[in-house]
């Protein structure tokens, strides 16, 4: 009788048990899925259009010449050429590839869009000088234009806007390690793990 007293409190304690460790499974699985989730979504919140705005200026004298009768007779047009642009330099963060390892709890940046700059410029012309055998036709226009737009690339090379727009997207992206910082997880780029702002600015100003 004792026997099967003994016998029966053995089974119900591992059925106890057995209910436990499933629980504790069950658990487990929900707390990786809402982590996972948690980050899905703050990485949907980062995926937007970073924008850095900048405005340049300059002035140049656009010249023409057309020469007739072996040189002796020429035909100058002329014209005093001021350029105000507005510059964005953006980062669609929608377009940014990632991978999520619920296993081994980590996130790996697969790859980040790399800056759209579009330069707007308005062209103003002054002291128009031409003549009716050298007239300023739309071939002059695009020359402008284009120089102008070479121009202004060489100064945004030159300013900070590019740094700033790299700047932004850094503090972006850090949201995202923030967040697998406080939840336990890993943040992955191109094979390193990221572990501060100063890893992201290292790996995106190479």
């Amino acid at each position: 009788m004792l026997r099967r007293i003994l016998i029966g409190i053995a089974i119900i304690g591992g059925i106890f048990l057995l209910f436990k460790y499933c629980d504790f499974k069950k658990k487990d699985d929900g707390d990786i899925t809402y982590n996972t989730n948690l980050i899905q979504q703050q990485i949907l919140n980062v995926g937007k259009l970073v924008v850095t705005e900048g405005h340049f200026s300059e002035v140049i004298t656009y010249k023409n010449q057309q020469k007739y009768l072996l040189d002796m007779l020429s035909f100058e047009k002329k014209a005093l050429v001021v350029i105000n642009a507005d510059v964005t330099v953006s980062y669609d963060l929608h377009k940014m590839k990632y991978e999520i390892d619920e296993k081994n709890k980590t996130i790996t940046i697969v790859s980040i869009p790399k800056e759209e700059i579009k330069i707007s410029p308005d062209i103003q012309f002054y002291d128009v000088e031409q003549s009716k055998l050298n007239p300023f036709t739309g071939d002059d226009y695009n020359k402008i234009n284009k120089s102008v737009k070479a121009n202004l690339a060489k100064k945004i090379e030159k300013s900070t806007l590019k740094t700033n727009a790299q700047n932004r997207l850094i503090s972006e992206l850090s949201k995202i390690l923030i967040l697998t910082n406080t939840m336990g997880w890993k943040l992955q780029y191109e094979g390193k793990v990221i572990e501060s702002e100063k890893d992201f600015g290292q790996k995106i100003k190479l």
